[in-house]
């Protein structure tokens, strides 16, 4: 009788605490946008790779504020139509709080207005081009413009391998292929480099013979290309086919930092040379251990693409821990204050909502498949 008393008695708190329980396993979900099918998808798939790992982390060491994280993704397929259709989804349908995503520039320019205008955090973890964050005020970005990283690239090529003189080589219909010309040509200006020539070519473009054969005839000391990567791997090997030598590099942008390229390109890739934030030998313990996680979990190495995203969802998930919750406003106004140190080096964002630290960018090449530094 006593017992069932004090079962009786309790009655009300108990309750009370299976419903909090009960709460607290509700998960948090978040959107995110990003390419998972079509031509573009390599960058896509390895963002989510990193997400997914990194999410794993968060789940095991308990959540946020107790409760599980967890992505609900929509594949934008590199289309910025469907990704303003999957943005729209994202916020109007499963109401998440915050957007990761999307993959490329030419995505982020008609979503980041949608988030915006619904006051809705998004965060590009590899958005580059100029322009990504005047979008609004809750649009933010972990990538490093290329703004930051092309001109780290070309004075590194100027004074190590003493280019002189270059010829240009550019998509000319895409927001992040422009973009990063844009960026390109101020570097090259700057740095007092010589443009041979200029040339251009299109999204849907398989045949670089024609551009490539001028610019073979005009000798330059490098080819400064800004593609992503199915165009730059084709650009590679066709390059290779028409004899110009592998002593005139490949100087790339973001779009040519992917594995993909020496997937696609074999050989013909050795030599290119990039500028990144990230690469897989840095030695750092944090780096070690996110490389070794990341094959463990995909039997892959990873990306920039895939550090990125790792580190993204840490500082997302640490900002919805200080906005006590999925409230998007508090989540933005946390975002402002962020300060995270991951496998990209310490991050906090300017007050432009851009990556604050630029120190950390280094020069890497394609040798055998790989990329390494530039010694």
């Amino acid at each position: 009788m006593k017992l069932r008393s004090l079962i009786a008695g309790a009655a009300l708190p108990l309750a009370a605490l299976w419903a909090g329980a009960s709460a607290a396993q509700t998960p948090i979900t978040i959107g995110a946008i990003e390419i998972l099918s079509g031509p573009a998808s390599a960058y896509g798939i390895a963002i989510r790779n990193g997400f997914d790992l990194a999410l794993d982390e968060v789940n095991k060491a308990g959540g946020v504020n107790g409760a599980p994280l967890a992505i609900a993704y929509e594949d934008s397929a590199g289309k910025p139509d469907q990704a303003m259709n999957a943005a729209r989804q994202l916020i109007g349908s499963k109401k998440v709080p915050l957007i990761l995503g999307p993959t490329l520039s030419n995505e982020m320019f008609p979503v980041g207005p949608i988030a915006n205008e619904r006051k809705v955090p998004i965060v590009g973890s590899s958005t580059t081009a100029n322009g990504i964050t005047a979008i609004g005020p809750y649009v933010f970005r972990t990538s490093l413009p290329e703004s930051d990283v092309v001109p780290v690239t070309l004075r590194t090529a100027k004074e190590k391998l003493g280019v002189k003189k270059v010829a240009v080589l550019y998509g000319n219909d895409d927001a992040f292929t422009k973009s990063a010309y844009d960026v390109m040509k101020a570097a090259i200006e700057k740095l007092g480099l010589e443009t041979v020539t200029t040339e251009t070519f299109g999204a849907k473009d398989t045949d670089f013979n024609a551009q490539l054969t001028k610019i073979k005839g005009l000798n330059p000391d490098a080819i400064v290309v800004s593609a992503l990567a199915e165009a730059g791997s084709g650009i590679l090997l066709a390059k290779k086919a028409l004899g110009i030598p592998a002593s005139v590099r490949v100087i790339g942008g973001n779009g040519l930092n992917s594995p993909k390229v020496a997937q696609v390109a074999g050989d013909a890739a050795d030599g290119t040379l990039v500028g990144s934030p990230w690469f897989i030998d840095k030695p750092d313990d944090a780096n070690k251990k996110f490389v070794a996680a990341y094959k463990a979990k995909y039997n892959m190495d990873p990306d920039q693409f895939a550090a990125q995203a790792y580190d993204t969802l840490f500082i997302v998930a640490g900002a919805i821990k200080a906005a006590g919750g999925p409230d998007s406003d508090k989540i933005r106004d946390a975002l402002t204050k962020a300060k995270y140190s991951g496998v990209m080096g310490p991050f906090s964002f300017t007050e432009n909502r851009d990556p604050a630290d630029t120190s950390g960018v280094v020069v890497i090449e394609m040798k055998g498949g790989k990329f390494q530094m530039l010694r």
